[in-house]
Protein backbone atom coordinates (compact mmCIF):
# COMPACT_ATOMS: atom_id res chain seq x y z
CA UNK A 1 0.00 0.00 0.00
CA UNK A 2 3.07 2.64 0.76
CA UNK A 3 4.89 1.76 -2.84
CA UNK A 4 1.51 2.39 -4.28
CA UNK A 5 0.68 5.18 -2.74
CA UNK A 6 4.52 6.61 -2.69
CA UNK A 7 4.08 6.26 -6.51
CA UNK A 8 1.05 8.45 -7.11
CA UNK A 9 2.89 11.48 -4.76
CA UNK A 10 5.62 11.02 -7.24
CA UNK A 11 3.63 10.78 -10.07
CA UNK A 12 1.63 13.92 -9.12
CA UNK A 13 5.15 15.70 -8.02
CA UNK A 14 6.44 14.52 -11.20
CA UNK A 15 3.22 16.42 -13.52
CA UNK A 16 3.79 19.57 -10.89
CA UNK A 17 7.58 20.05 -12.41
CA UNK A 18 6.34 19.58 -15.72
CA UNK A 19 3.82 21.95 -15.59
CA UNK A 20 4.53 24.56 -12.91
CA UNK A 21 8.16 25.11 -12.90
CA UNK A 22 7.62 26.98 -16.40
CA UNK A 23 6.59 29.70 -14.13
CA UNK A 24 10.35 30.14 -12.32
CA UNK A 25 12.04 29.44 -15.78
CA UNK A 26 9.79 29.97 -18.92
CA UNK A 27 10.80 33.79 -19.76
CA UNK A 28 14.26 32.88 -18.94
CA UNK A 29 14.50 30.95 -22.07
CA UNK A 30 12.10 32.81 -24.00
CA UNK A 31 13.93 36.06 -23.87
CA UNK A 32 17.09 33.26 -24.25
CA UNK A 33 18.60 34.61 -21.32
CA UNK A 34 19.35 30.60 -20.71
CA UNK A 35 18.78 27.65 -22.87
CA UNK A 36 16.22 25.29 -22.58
CA UNK A 37 19.13 22.56 -20.97
CA UNK A 38 20.39 25.46 -18.53
CA UNK A 39 16.77 25.68 -17.13
CA UNK A 40 16.52 22.16 -16.94
CA UNK A 41 19.59 22.14 -14.55
CA UNK A 42 19.17 25.19 -12.83
CA UNK A 43 15.68 24.62 -12.06
CA UNK A 44 16.37 21.18 -10.64
CA UNK A 45 18.44 21.63 -8.73
CA UNK A 46 17.17 24.73 -6.86
CA UNK A 47 13.61 23.13 -6.67
CA UNK A 48 14.76 20.24 -5.23
CA UNK A 49 16.57 21.98 -2.56
CA UNK A 50 13.39 24.38 -1.97
CA UNK A 51 11.31 21.09 -1.81
CA UNK A 52 13.55 19.02 0.79
CA UNK A 53 14.85 21.93 3.01
CA UNK A 54 11.49 23.83 3.13
CA UNK A 55 8.31 22.49 2.31
CA UNK A 56 7.31 21.04 5.64
CA UNK A 57 5.13 24.39 6.42
CA UNK A 58 2.99 24.16 3.21
CA UNK A 59 2.58 20.52 2.78
CA UNK A 60 0.61 20.54 6.55
CA UNK A 61 -1.46 23.32 5.44
CA UNK A 62 -2.37 21.58 2.85
CA UNK A 63 -2.97 18.49 5.04
CA UNK A 64 -4.88 20.29 7.77
CA UNK A 65 -6.70 23.12 7.20
CA UNK A 66 -8.99 22.76 3.76
CA UNK A 67 -10.97 19.99 5.58
CA UNK A 68 -10.77 19.35 9.01
CA UNK A 69 -9.37 15.74 9.72
CA UNK A 70 -11.19 15.48 13.03
CA UNK A 71 -14.24 15.00 11.04
CA UNK A 72 -12.60 11.52 9.78
CA UNK A 73 -12.07 10.56 13.66
CA UNK A 74 -14.25 7.49 13.59
CA UNK A 75 -13.11 6.21 9.86
CA UNK A 76 -9.89 6.90 8.95
CA UNK A 77 -9.91 4.48 6.03
CA UNK A 78 -12.27 7.04 4.21
CA UNK A 79 -9.56 9.59 4.87
CA UNK A 80 -7.38 7.87 3.07
CA UNK A 81 -9.25 6.47 0.37
CA UNK A 82 -10.05 10.71 0.17
CA UNK A 83 -6.35 11.16 -0.11
CA UNK A 84 -5.74 8.54 -2.27
CA UNK A 85 -8.14 9.68 -4.70
CA UNK A 86 -7.13 13.12 -4.43
CA UNK A 87 -3.46 12.10 -5.57
CA UNK A 88 -5.18 10.02 -8.70
CA UNK A 89 -7.41 13.46 -9.52
CA UNK A 90 -4.19 15.74 -9.40
CA UNK A 91 -2.18 14.30 -11.47
CA UNK A 92 -4.44 13.16 -14.24
CA UNK A 93 -5.61 16.74 -14.43
CA UNK A 94 -2.12 18.33 -14.43
CA UNK A 95 -0.98 15.67 -17.26
CA UNK A 96 -3.83 16.70 -18.86
CA UNK A 97 -3.18 20.07 -18.90
CA UNK A 98 0.63 19.53 -19.76
CA UNK A 99 0.18 17.52 -22.77
CA UNK A 100 -1.56 20.70 -23.91
CA UNK A 101 0.98 23.59 -22.77
CA UNK A 102 -1.44 24.96 -20.27
CA UNK A 103 0.10 26.45 -17.26
CA UNK A 104 -2.30 25.68 -14.77
CA UNK A 105 -2.71 26.44 -11.13
CA UNK A 106 -1.51 23.23 -8.70
CA UNK A 107 -3.02 24.29 -5.73
CA UNK A 108 -5.97 24.86 -6.94
CA UNK A 109 -6.31 21.83 -8.06
CA UNK A 110 -5.39 20.03 -5.09
CA UNK A 111 -7.83 22.57 -3.25
CA UNK A 112 -10.57 21.22 -5.59
CA UNK A 113 -9.45 17.31 -5.53
CA UNK A 114 -10.05 17.76 -1.49
CA UNK A 115 -13.18 19.39 -1.15
CA UNK A 116 -14.37 17.19 -4.00
CA UNK A 117 -14.19 13.65 -2.24
CA UNK A 118 -15.07 15.65 1.00
CA UNK A 119 -18.33 16.84 -0.26
CA UNK A 120 -19.12 12.81 -1.17
CA UNK A 121 -18.16 11.87 2.15
CA UNK A 122 -18.91 14.05 4.62
CA UNK A 123 -20.84 17.08 3.30
CA UNK A 124 -21.34 20.08 1.80
CA UNK A 125 -20.61 21.87 5.03
CA UNK A 126 -16.92 19.94 5.60
CA UNK A 127 -15.52 22.48 3.48
CA UNK A 128 -13.77 25.60 4.06
CA UNK A 129 -16.00 27.74 1.71
CA UNK A 130 -14.18 31.02 3.01
CA UNK A 131 -10.82 29.63 1.86
CA UNK A 132 -12.36 28.27 -1.47
CA UNK A 133 -14.10 31.89 -2.03
CA UNK A 134 -10.48 33.64 -1.55
CA UNK A 135 -8.47 31.24 -4.32
CA UNK A 136 -11.19 32.61 -6.44
CA UNK A 137 -10.39 36.14 -5.74
CA UNK A 138 -7.33 35.48 -6.01
CA UNK A 139 -7.60 34.32 -9.80
CA UNK A 140 -9.02 37.29 -10.55
CA UNK A 141 -6.87 40.28 -8.94
CA UNK A 142 -3.64 38.47 -9.18
CA UNK A 143 -3.07 38.60 -12.84
CA UNK A 144 -4.23 42.47 -12.79
CA UNK A 145 -1.74 43.51 -10.39
CA UNK A 146 0.97 41.85 -11.59
CA UNK A 147 0.24 43.36 -14.68
CA UNK A 148 0.21 46.48 -13.44
CA UNK A 149 3.55 46.12 -11.60
CA UNK A 150 4.95 44.20 -15.04
CA UNK A 151 4.04 47.49 -17.38
CA UNK A 152 5.16 50.25 -14.90
CA UNK A 153 8.80 48.16 -13.69
CA UNK A 154 9.37 47.74 -17.88
CA UNK A 155 8.43 51.51 -18.60
CA UNK A 156 10.59 52.93 -15.82
CA UNK A 157 13.57 50.49 -17.55
CA UNK A 158 12.45 51.11 -21.09
CA UNK A 159 12.15 55.42 -20.36
CA UNK A 160 15.45 55.77 -18.29
CA UNK A 161 17.68 52.60 -20.50
CA UNK A 162 16.47 51.11 -23.05
CA UNK A 163 15.35 54.03 -24.66
CA UNK A 164 18.53 56.75 -23.89
CA UNK A 165 21.03 57.44 -26.55
CA UNK A 166 23.94 56.81 -23.42
CA UNK A 167 22.36 53.32 -22.73
CA UNK A 168 25.18 52.18 -21.49
CA UNK A 169 26.25 55.23 -19.12
CA UNK A 170 22.40 54.77 -17.77
CA UNK A 171 22.19 51.46 -16.98
CA UNK A 172 25.55 51.51 -14.82
CA UNK A 173 24.17 54.10 -12.60
CA UNK A 174 20.79 51.80 -12.18
CA UNK A 175 22.75 48.61 -11.75
CA UNK A 176 22.99 48.92 -7.70
CA UNK A 177 18.78 49.75 -7.84
CA UNK A 178 18.00 47.07 -10.20
CA UNK A 179 20.38 44.70 -7.56
CA UNK A 180 18.46 45.94 -4.34
CA UNK A 181 15.19 45.60 -5.86
CA UNK A 182 16.02 41.95 -6.88
CA UNK A 183 17.36 41.23 -3.52
CA UNK A 184 14.75 43.32 -1.56
CA UNK A 185 11.68 41.39 -3.58
CA UNK A 186 12.87 37.87 -3.39
CA UNK A 187 14.76 38.23 0.09
CA UNK A 188 11.34 38.96 1.49
CA UNK A 189 10.07 35.57 0.39
CA UNK A 190 13.34 33.53 1.03
CA UNK A 191 15.33 34.69 3.54
CA UNK A 192 12.76 34.55 6.24
CA UNK A 193 12.44 30.84 5.38
CA UNK A 194 16.30 30.09 6.08
CA UNK A 195 16.33 32.14 9.32
CA UNK A 196 13.91 30.13 10.60
CA UNK A 197 16.47 27.05 10.25
CA UNK A 198 17.81 25.39 13.22
CA UNK A 199 21.68 26.63 12.40
CA UNK A 200 20.51 29.74 11.90
CA UNK A 201 17.87 30.41 14.53
CA UNK A 202 19.97 29.32 17.25
CA UNK A 203 22.96 31.80 16.31
CA UNK A 204 23.42 33.93 19.33
CA UNK A 205 22.04 37.33 17.27
CA UNK A 206 18.77 38.59 15.78
CA UNK A 207 17.65 36.72 12.75
CA UNK A 208 16.48 39.98 11.15
CA UNK A 209 20.45 41.21 11.47
CA UNK A 210 21.35 37.70 9.89
CA UNK A 211 18.73 38.45 7.08
CA UNK A 212 19.75 41.83 6.45
CA UNK A 213 23.50 40.87 6.55
CA UNK A 214 22.74 37.99 3.98
CA UNK A 215 20.84 40.60 1.71
CA UNK A 216 23.20 43.78 2.01
CA UNK A 217 26.19 41.40 1.01
CA UNK A 218 24.19 40.06 -1.91
CA UNK A 219 22.92 43.50 -3.08
CA UNK A 220 26.51 44.55 -2.80
CA UNK A 221 28.05 41.47 -4.79
CA UNK A 222 25.48 41.36 -7.65
CA UNK A 223 26.25 45.07 -8.05
CA UNK A 224 30.15 44.74 -8.59
CA UNK A 225 29.90 41.51 -10.55
CA UNK A 226 27.10 43.03 -12.88
CA UNK A 227 30.03 46.28 -13.05
CA UNK A 228 32.49 43.97 -13.95
CA UNK A 229 30.45 41.79 -16.75
CA UNK A 230 29.51 45.69 -18.29
CA UNK A 231 33.39 46.50 -18.46
CA UNK A 232 34.06 43.38 -20.07
CA UNK A 233 31.42 43.60 -22.59
CA UNK A 234 32.99 44.87 -26.09
CA UNK A 235 29.75 44.03 -28.37
CA UNK A 236 30.21 47.62 -30.17
CA UNK A 237 25.63 47.58 -30.17
CA UNK A 238 24.77 48.93 -26.88
CA UNK A 239 21.48 47.66 -26.80
CA UNK A 240 22.86 44.08 -27.33
CA UNK A 241 24.80 44.92 -23.80
CA UNK A 242 22.23 46.32 -21.73
CA UNK A 243 20.13 43.64 -22.81
CA UNK A 244 22.63 40.96 -21.61
CA UNK A 245 23.24 42.68 -18.58
CA UNK A 246 19.71 42.76 -17.85
CA UNK A 247 19.84 38.82 -18.52
CA UNK A 248 22.16 38.43 -15.79
CA UNK A 249 19.69 40.05 -13.42
CA UNK A 250 16.69 38.09 -15.25
CA UNK A 251 18.78 34.75 -14.71
CA UNK A 252 18.91 35.24 -10.92
CA UNK A 253 15.93 36.35 -10.43
CA UNK A 254 14.69 33.12 -12.09
CA UNK A 255 17.02 30.89 -9.82
CA UNK A 256 14.74 32.74 -6.42
CA UNK A 257 11.53 31.90 -8.12
CA UNK A 258 12.95 28.07 -8.22
CA UNK A 259 14.27 28.09 -4.66
CA UNK A 260 10.59 29.76 -3.69
CA UNK A 261 8.63 27.48 -5.78
CA UNK A 262 9.95 24.15 -4.74
CA UNK A 263 9.42 25.03 -1.14
CA UNK A 264 5.68 26.47 -1.63
CA UNK A 265 4.21 23.93 -4.29
CA UNK A 266 5.82 20.50 -3.05
CA UNK A 267 3.50 20.32 -0.56
CA UNK A 268 0.85 20.38 -3.73
CA UNK A 269 1.85 16.57 -4.39
CA UNK A 270 3.21 15.21 -0.65
CA UNK A 271 0.34 16.63 1.60
CA UNK A 272 -2.04 13.58 0.77
CA UNK A 273 1.02 11.11 0.98
CA UNK A 274 1.76 12.29 4.51
CA UNK A 275 -1.48 12.11 5.78
CA UNK A 276 -1.98 8.78 4.35
CA UNK A 277 1.63 7.34 5.59
CA UNK A 278 0.33 8.60 8.93
CA UNK A 279 -2.85 6.56 8.93
CA UNK A 280 -0.95 3.77 7.95
CA UNK A 281 1.17 4.21 10.70
CA UNK A 282 -1.13 5.04 13.64
CA UNK A 283 -4.50 4.20 12.13
CA UNK A 284 -5.67 7.29 13.23
CA UNK A 285 -6.36 10.67 11.46
CA UNK A 286 -3.39 13.65 12.26
CA UNK A 287 -4.80 16.26 14.54
CA UNK A 288 -2.94 20.06 14.42
CA UNK A 289 0.82 20.01 13.36
CA UNK A 290 1.49 17.08 10.95
CA UNK A 291 5.76 16.44 10.66
CA UNK A 292 6.39 15.54 7.01
CA UNK A 293 9.43 12.95 7.21
CA UNK A 294 12.19 13.39 4.90
CA UNK A 295 11.93 10.38 2.77
CA UNK A 296 8.20 12.35 1.46
CA UNK A 297 10.27 15.65 1.32
CA UNK A 298 13.17 14.24 -0.61
CA UNK A 299 9.89 12.05 -3.33
CA UNK A 300 8.45 15.23 -3.90
CA UNK A 301 11.78 17.15 -4.56
CA UNK A 302 12.80 14.33 -6.99
CA UNK A 303 9.32 13.61 -9.11
CA UNK A 304 9.28 17.57 -9.40
CA UNK A 305 12.65 17.15 -11.02
CA UNK A 306 11.75 14.64 -13.24
CA UNK A 307 9.06 15.90 -14.01
CA UNK A 308 10.77 18.97 -15.29
CA UNK A 309 13.20 17.21 -17.74
CA UNK A 310 11.05 14.93 -19.38
CA UNK A 311 7.58 16.77 -19.83
CA UNK A 312 8.84 20.41 -18.89
CA UNK A 313 9.46 21.80 -22.44
CA UNK A 314 5.81 22.27 -23.55
CA UNK A 315 4.73 24.70 -21.01
CA UNK A 316 7.85 26.36 -21.15
CA UNK A 317 7.58 27.16 -24.45
CA UNK A 318 3.98 28.47 -23.83
CA UNK A 319 5.07 30.82 -21.22
CA UNK A 320 8.44 31.79 -22.77
CA UNK A 321 7.38 32.68 -26.50
CA UNK A 322 3.39 31.97 -26.92
CA UNK A 323 2.10 35.13 -25.54
CA UNK A 324 4.64 37.61 -26.10
CA UNK A 325 8.10 37.99 -27.92
CA UNK A 326 10.40 38.17 -25.02
CA UNK A 327 14.11 40.56 -24.37
CA UNK A 328 15.71 39.57 -21.15
CA UNK A 329 14.47 43.28 -20.06
CA UNK A 330 11.02 42.24 -20.40
CA UNK A 331 11.47 38.80 -18.58
CA UNK A 332 13.19 40.58 -15.80
CA UNK A 333 10.20 43.07 -15.60
CA UNK A 334 7.62 40.40 -15.52
CA UNK A 335 9.29 37.69 -13.00
CA UNK A 336 10.12 40.77 -10.44
CA UNK A 337 6.30 41.32 -10.91
CA UNK A 338 5.41 38.06 -10.53
CA UNK A 339 7.71 38.02 -7.08
CA UNK A 340 6.22 41.03 -5.79
CA UNK A 341 2.26 40.46 -6.31
CA UNK A 342 2.59 37.21 -4.67
CA UNK A 343 4.24 38.86 -1.67
CA UNK A 344 1.76 41.40 -1.06
CA UNK A 345 -1.33 38.86 -1.93
CA UNK A 346 0.72 37.02 0.88
CA UNK A 347 0.34 39.59 3.31
CA UNK A 348 -2.95 40.26 2.61
CA UNK A 349 -3.91 36.76 3.52
CA UNK A 350 -4.90 35.78 -0.47
CA UNK A 351 -3.92 32.72 -1.91
CA UNK A 352 -2.58 33.05 -4.92
CA UNK A 353 -0.73 31.16 -8.07
CA UNK A 354 2.76 31.83 -9.47
CA UNK A 355 1.25 30.79 -13.10
CA UNK A 356 -1.56 33.43 -12.29
CA UNK A 357 1.04 36.16 -11.72
CA UNK A 358 3.40 35.34 -14.37
CA UNK A 359 0.96 35.53 -17.14
CA UNK A 360 -0.23 38.62 -15.78
CA UNK A 361 3.28 40.07 -15.88
CA UNK A 362 3.94 38.95 -19.46
CA UNK A 363 0.63 40.78 -20.52
CA UNK A 364 1.45 44.23 -18.64
CA UNK A 365 4.97 43.80 -20.76
CA UNK A 366 2.83 43.12 -23.41
CA UNK A 367 0.68 46.16 -23.53
CA UNK A 368 3.48 48.25 -22.77
CA UNK A 369 5.37 46.95 -26.10
CA UNK A 370 2.13 47.17 -28.14
CA UNK A 371 -0.65 45.04 -27.46
CA UNK A 372 -0.73 44.00 -31.22
CA UNK A 373 1.92 41.45 -29.79
CA UNK A 374 0.06 39.41 -26.83
CA UNK A 375 -1.00 35.87 -28.23
CA UNK A 376 -4.71 36.38 -27.13
CA UNK A 377 -5.83 33.05 -28.51
CA UNK A 378 -3.05 31.74 -26.31
CA UNK A 379 -4.04 33.77 -23.02
CA UNK A 380 -8.04 32.29 -23.82
CA UNK A 381 -6.50 28.66 -23.66
CA UNK A 382 -4.80 29.42 -20.37
CA UNK A 383 -7.72 31.13 -19.56
CA UNK A 384 -10.31 28.24 -19.53
CA UNK A 385 -7.54 25.88 -18.30
CA UNK A 386 -7.27 28.28 -14.82
CA UNK A 387 -11.43 28.30 -14.88
CA UNK A 388 -12.07 24.97 -14.96
CA UNK A 389 -9.48 23.50 -12.35
CA UNK A 390 -11.09 23.23 -9.64
CA UNK A 391 -14.48 22.02 -11.18
CA UNK A 392 -12.39 19.28 -12.71
CA UNK A 393 -10.40 18.05 -10.06
CA UNK A 394 -13.23 18.29 -7.92
CA UNK A 395 -15.56 16.28 -9.87
CA UNK A 396 -12.36 13.72 -10.83
CA UNK A 397 -11.56 13.06 -7.03
CA UNK A 398 -15.20 12.21 -5.72
CA UNK A 399 -16.06 9.92 -8.91
CA UNK A 400 -12.77 7.93 -7.73
CA UNK A 401 -13.67 8.42 -4.11
CA UNK A 402 -17.17 7.54 -4.56
CA UNK A 403 -15.82 3.87 -6.63
CA UNK A 404 -13.08 2.97 -4.07
CA UNK A 405 -15.53 3.43 -1.25
CA UNK A 406 -17.89 1.24 -3.17
CA UNK A 407 -15.52 -1.57 -3.54
CA UNK A 408 -13.70 -1.34 -0.48
CA UNK A 409 -15.60 0.24 2.21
Amino acid sequence: MIFIVAFLAFYVAWNLGANDVANSMGTSVGSKAVTLRQALVIAGVLEFTGAVLFGQEVSQTLATEIVNPALFTDAPQVLLLGMTSVLIACGAWLQIATSRGLPVASSHAVVGAIAGFSVCSVGINAIAWSSIGLITLGWIITPILSAVIAALLYKTIKYWILDRTNKITQLEEWIPWLSVALVGVFGVIVFPTITNTPLIANLPIPRQDVALAIGGFAAIGITFNAWRQLAADNTPNDAMVVERQLAFFQLLSACFVAFAHGSNDVGNAIAPLAVIIYIINTGSVPQGFLTIPLWILVLGGAGIVAGLAVWGEKVIATIGSSIISLQPSGGFCAELATATTILLASRLGLPVSTSHALVGGLVGIGLVQNYKSIQFSTLKNIAKAWIVTIPISAALSAGLFSLAKWLFL
